[in-house]
C-alpha cells in the first residue's frame, strides 16, 4: 500500500472513531463558563462543538481540540445550520449546553420594553428552540442530555436586575416541565444554578446599563448595584468550578435535576425565606442604598 494510501486509512479510522463518540454541543463558548465546559468535555472525551457568535473567539478552544461553528441563539438559520452540522457527523446531539445569555440591568421604569424582549430572545427563546432542535434526534436514538445554565439569580432576584432574574426564574419552570416530558425516552435534563462566577460577565453588564435620564432618581442606586456586584464577581467561583459540575451530571448515569454550584447559590434562598420580605429588603438596603 502507498504512503498516500495508509493516510486515508488512518484517517478512515479516526473517523469512525469520532463518530463512535459523544457529540457535545456548548453555546456561548467564547469566555467564562461556555470556554470552560467545552475544555472540560473535550478532555473528557467527548466530540465538543464550541458555538459562539463570532467564531474568531473560539481559536484557543479549536487548537484545544474542539470543533467550532458560528451560532447565534438568536438566529433561526443559525440555530438549524450549528444542529444540522452535529447530527450529519454524529446522527445526534448526545449533549447540549444550554450556556449562552448575558445579564440586562437596570430599574423597572428605566428599561425599555425592547431591552426585556432581547434578555428574553437570548436567554430563554433562544434555549428553548435550541431545546426543540435536538430532541427529535436524541429521541430516535434514545437518549441524550440536555444542560441549561440557569442562575443564583433565578431563585432570589437581586436589585436592579428583573430583566435577567426573570428570564433565569424561567429555565427553573422550563427545566421542571422538560425533564418529566423527555425522560421516558432516555433523555436527562440538568439546570446549573450558579452562584456569581469570575468572568467578563460584569463587564457586560457595565456596559448594558440603561441611559439615565438627567438627575435619574435610580442613579445613586444603580452604582451602587454595579459595585456591590463588581464585587461578587471578583470573589465569585470559578468558570472551571461550574464546568466541573456540568460534567460531572453529564458522565452520571442518573444526574440529579438541579446542582447548585457555590455558596451563594445555596445560602441565599434560605436566607431569603428566613428572612421575609420586610427584613430582606432592609438587608438589601444596607448593601446597596
Amino acid at each position: 500500500m502507498s504512503y498516500r494510501g495508509t493516510v486515508r486509512v488512518h484517517r478512515d479510522q479516526e473517523d469512525r472513531i469520532m463518530a463512535d463518540r459523544p457529540a457535545a454541543l456548548v453555546t456561548g463558548c467564547s469566555s467564562g463558563i461556555g470556554k470552560a465546559t467545552a475544555l472540560a468535555l473535550v478532555d473528557a472525551g467527548f466530540v465538543t462543538w464550541a458555538t459562539a457568535r463570532r467564531p474568531e473567539t473560539l481559536a484557543d478552544l479549536q487548537t484545544a481540540g474542539c470543533r467550532t461553528l458560528r451560532l447565534d441563539v438568536t438566529d433561526e438559520d443559525s440555530r438549524n445550520r450549528a444542529v444540522a452540522a452535529v447530527e450529519a457527523e454524529h446522527g445526534h446531539v448526545a449533549v447540549l449546553v444550554n450556556n449562552a445569555g448575558y445579564a440586562q440591568p437596570g430599574a423597572v421604569e428605566e428599561t425599555s420594553l425592547d431591552s426585556y424582549r432581547t434578555q428574553f430572545e437570548v436567554n430563554v427563546f433562544g434555549l428553548v428552540r435550541m431545546c426543540q432542535l435536538v430532541l427529535p434526534a436524541m429521541r430516535r436514538a434514545g437518549g441524550g442530555t440536555i444542560v441549561n445554565l440557569g442562575s443564583g439569580a433565578g431563585l432570589v432576584a437581586p436589585p436592579l436586575s428583573s430583566a435577567y432574574a426573570m428570564s433565569k426564574y424561567s429555565l427553573e419552570a422550563l427545566s421542571d416541565s422538560l425533564r418529566f416530558e423527555v425522560r421516558r425516552f432516555g433523555i436527562r435534563t440538568v439546570l446549573i444554578e450558579a452562584s456569581a462566577v469570575k468572568t467578563s460577565f460584569t463587564d457586560t453588564l457595565e456596559r448594558l446599563v440603561p441611559d439615565h435620564a438627567p438627575h435619574s432618581p435610580y442613579e445613586t442606586v444603580t452604582t451602587n448595584v454595579l459595585g456591590f456586584a463588581r464585587r461578587e464577581a471578583d470573589n465569585g467561583i470559578p468558570p472551571e468550578q461550574v464546568a466541573r459540575t456540568i460534567l460531572r451530571a453529564v458522565r452520571s448515569r442518573n444526574p440529579r435535576g438541579r446542582y447548585k454550584v457555590g455558596s451563594q447559590s445555596r445560602i441565599a434562598p434560605l436566607a431569603r425565606r428566613a428572612l421575609g420580605d420586610r427584613a430582606w429588603d432592609a438587608l438589601l438596603a444596607r448593601l446597596v442604598n
